[in-house]
C-alpha cells in the first residue's frame, strides 16, 4: 500500500457514501417534481386561499370560521413563459416537500455511522419529527401568516390605487414565505439534538436568550420575501417563539434523558 492511503481510503469511501444518498435523494425528487407538475393546477387552486379568503377565530361556537375576501384581486401573467415558470415553482416545493422523510432518512444514514448507540436511537424522532415540523410551519403560514400579510399589504394607504398583482410575483411571495417557515419551524428539532448530543444545555440556551432574540431578527430579514418590517416581525415572533419551545423541551430532556429514542 502506498503511504498515506490509509488516510485517503476512507474519504473516498466517505465522498462515494455522500454522492449516493444525494443520487437518492434526488431520484425521489425527480418523482416527486413529476407528480406535483400533473397535479400542479390543483396545488395552484390551493395556493389561492390566502388571496381569497382567510380564517377567523372565535370563543364563540362557531370557534373557526372561513371568511371570503370580497372582490379578491385577479392574478395577471405578464410574459410568455411566466404561467410555464409558475407552475414549474409550484411542482418544485410541493416535491421538495414529499421528498422530505426521503430526504431526512439519507442525511441520518449518512452521519450515523460516526454516531454513539443512543446518538443512533434518534433515527425516527429525527425523520418524523423533521417532518412534522416543516408540515407545521408551511400549514401556519399558509392558514395564518400569508392571508393576514395579503390583506394588511394590499389595504394599507391604497385607498386611491388598484392592485395588479402578477402571477410569478404572487407565487414567488407564498411560495418563499411557505418554505421560510418550514424551515423555521425546525428549530426545536435542531435544540433537541444538540441537547441530546451534550453540544449545548437548556442553561445555556436560556442565559443566551437576549443573542437568539437578535438572531431571530437578523434571519427574518433575511429569510422574508419582501423588505418591509411588518412581514420580519410576523416571522421573528414565531422564531422566537419556538426558540422557548425549545429550552423547555431541553430541560425536560435533562430531567428525563430517555424521554425519547
Amino acid at each position: 500500500m502506498i503511504p498515506g492511503d490509509e488516510g485517503r481510503m476512507p474519504l473516498v469511501a466517505h465522498l462515494a457514501e455522500l454522492r449516493k444518498r444525494l443520487m437518492i435523494c434526488i431520484a425521489g425528487f425527480v418523482v416527486a417534481f413529476a407528480v406535483c407538475f400533473y397535479f400542479s393546477e390543483n396545488i395552484f387552486s390551493l395556493l389561492m386561499f390566502p388571496l381569497r379568503g382567510y380564517l377567523v377565530f372565535s370563543i364563540a361556537s362557531p370557534h373557526i370560521r372561513y371568511m371570503a375576501t370580497p372582490d379578491p384581486p385577479k392574478l395577471y401573467f405578464m410574459g410568455i413563459t411566466e404561467a410555464f415558470w409558475m407552475n414549474m415553482k409550484i411542482a418544485m416545493l410541493a416535491g421538495l416537500v414529499l421528498t422530505l422523510p426521503l430526504i431526512f432518512q439519507q442525511v441520518w444514514k449518512f452521519i450515523s455511522p460516526g454516531l454513539l448507540l443512543k446518538e443512533k436511537k434518534l433515527a425516527s424522532p429525527f425523520v418524523i419529527g423533521g417532518t412534522i415540523l416543516f408540515v407545521m410551519g408551511a400549514l401556519f403560514c399558509y392558514l395564518i401568516v400569508l392571508p393576514f400579510a395579503i390583506r394588511f399589504l394590499l389595504n394599507y394607504k391604497t385607498q386611491h390605487l388598484t392592485p395588479m398583482l402578477t402571477v410569478g410575483k404572487y407565487m414567488d411571495f407564498c411560495l418563499k414565505f411557505i418554505m421560510a417557515f418550514g424551515i423555521v419551524f425546525e428549530l426545536p428539532m435542531f435544540i433537541i439534538l444538540l441537547v441530546r448530543m451534550g453540544i449545548v444545555s437548556a442553561d445555556t440556551l436560556a442565559k443566551n436568550r437576549k443573542y437568539a432574540i437578535l438572531g431571530a431578527v437578523i434571519a427574518a430579514a433575511i429569510l422574508t420575501p419582501s423588505p418591509d418590517a411588518f412581514n420580519q416581525i410576523l416571522m421573528a415572533i414565531p422564531m422566537v417563539l419556538l426558540y422557548e419551545v425549545g429550552i423547555l423541551l431541553a430541560r425536560i430532556l435533562i430531567r428525563r434523558p430517555a424521554g425519547i429514542g
